[in-house]
């Protein structure tokens, strides 16, 4: 004995997945903004908190804390959000100082993403203070969560219409 199942709305539902897909990488975007920006504060909270010292050569074998002069140099330089890289329905961005350009350091032009490095990892004559790695592990659930918000928000937006 057949049975006989009527539905009504699968038009309305189906419009709406088309619509859902095509907007995807758009919605993408727009969560990887909010979660880029929260790790942008989290960067630059990071930077505001870099230890200093009057600057000084490092004596042979002994390392040095980064000048005052350093530190402004990467809080005023700002950190930069690269443009979006979409590549189908995925994006993907970048968070740092590697476009930040140039600023003078004791006379000198320097790149900033050259002094960003040299504090973050250390060289042989300045300590190591990993701003960046520690700004990751503080903010990366934050930005996570900015990412996942926003998406859901966009959606159920799109879903309730």
């Amino acid at each position: 004995m057949p049975y006989e199942m009527k539905t009504e709305g699968m038009e309305e539902i189906s419009r709406m997945l088309t619509e859902l897909g095509e907007k995807a990488q758009s919605v993408a975007a727009l969560g990887l903004f909010d979660g880029a920006s929260v790790m942008r504060d989290e960067l630059e909270r990071g930077a505001g908190s870099i230890r200093t010292a009057p600057f000084q050569f490092a004596p042979p074998g002994q390392t040095r804390l980064p000048s005052p002069e350093e530190k402004d140099i990467i809080v005023n330089a700002g950190v930069g959000i690269a443009r979006f890289d979409k590549n189908g329905s995925e994006v993907d961005t970048s968070v740092g100082y590697s476009a930040r350009g140039y600023a003078y350091l004791k006379d000198k032009l320097k790149p900033v993403p050259l002094i960003a490095n040299a504090i973050n990892s250390g060289t042989s004559f300045m300590r190591k203070q990993a701003f960046v790695r520690k700004a990751v592990r503080s903010g990366g659930s934050k930005a996570s969560d900015a990412i996942r918000e926003k998406i859901e928000s966009l959606v159920e937006g799109m879903t309730n219409k």
